[in-house]
């Protein structure tokens, strides 16, 4: 496989991630809003098409002979990518059904921390004790979480009722598909740092989009959920989420991580969940409770002090 990595881009890469970050923040927007009228698995098959309908035309004829050139070993790979890639949507998308932007936002970025026990089952790198203990943290941050529906802060303290509630409702369904989507995102980002060293974006996200996209479609035909016959508005947020937060958002990821460690690329996501925050409290009038607000700074603490040991550990 050829490599197209260039020691020096043109555009910054941190600077380019900056921009990444604020596009990825309007996805759950663009997704809340979709979602009044489409299911979440339709919404995840259109953003996937619809992007690598966009980039059909610039893979075939420019990064042809590049996809020719692969090799059986690097086309599983690929798919295998893909297949993560689809499962994160299909599981992040359907959680914001369920739970609160912020909260399903904070969740599905704790991919660092499973991108750091991956690493070290499947590449064999060393976790540090910094790793270990960010781990910890983020996993008081998700029991904070996860007591917030049935508990209260109040000024004496925190009450909570029953134990057996934590594992009722809407909000603790939405937490273990946010879950679900960070672990099938940690393969995504694992895969797509060993790919991107020698391979071009287009090309890399051509084939990774269009799987996933596949793999989509064949799940929206299995359940017979409808493509089509959805409002017009609804059409316009789906063409403005794969456009914004899919292919600039994305694949400005997936290009950065032909110059970055996936561990600090991984540290950068971090801003999405504080702009989704935003945009949520200021279009969707979203206000996170005081446990759910002290467990996601307690998880993004977690993340920021795992990524960073892993990345000393390197």
């Amino acid at each position: 496989m050829k490599s197209s990595t260039n020691t020096s881009p043109i555009v910054p890469p941190l600077l380019a991630m900056g921009l990444a970050i604020l596009a990825v923040s309007t996805a759950s927007i663009f997704i809340r809003y979709a979602q009044r009228t489409t299911p979440s698995l339709v919404i995840a098959a259109w953003r996937l098409t619809l992007a690598t309908l966009v980039l059909t035309p610039f893979a075939l004829r420019y990064h042809r002979e590049e996809i020719r050139a692969l090799k059986r070993r690097e086309l599983a790979l690929l798919g295998l990518s893909g297949v993560f890639l689809a499962f994160h949507f299909a599981s992040w998308i359907t959680s914001l059904e369920y739970s609160r932007v912020a909260i399903a936002v904070v969740l599905v970025s704790t991919t660092p921390l499973w991108v750091a026990i991956l690493a070290a089952l499947f590449l064999n790198e060393r976790v540090g004790s910094l790793a270990v203990f960010g781990l910890a943290i983020a996993l008081v941050g998700g029991g904070l979480v996860g007591l917030h529906e049935s508990c209260q802060v109040l000024t004496g303290g925190i009450i909570c009722g029953k134990l057996s509630t934590l594992y009722q409702g809407r909000d603790f369904i939405g937490n273990i598909l946010a879950l679900a989507g960070a672990w099938f995102a940690a393969g995504y980002l694992l895969i797509g740092r060993r790919m991107r060293a020698g391979l071009s974006l287009i090309a890399y996200t051509f084939l990774v989009y269009g799987t996933a996209a596949m793999i989509l479609l064949a799940g929206v035909g299995v359940l017979r959920q409808p493509l089509i016959g959805y409002p017009p508005l609804t059409y316009w947020w789906l063409l403005a989420l794969a456009l914004v937060p899919q292919l600039l958002g994305h694949s400005t990821f997936n290009w950065a991580l032909g110059y970055l460690p996936v561990a600090f690329v991984s540290v950068l996501l971090l801003g999405e969940p504080v702009g989704a925050t935003l945009l949520a409290l200021v279009l969707l009038g979203e206000v996170p409770g005081g446990l759910e607000l002290l467990g996601g700074i307690f998880i993004l603490i977690g993340i920021y002090l795992a990524a960073r040991g892993q990345k000393g550990s390197n």
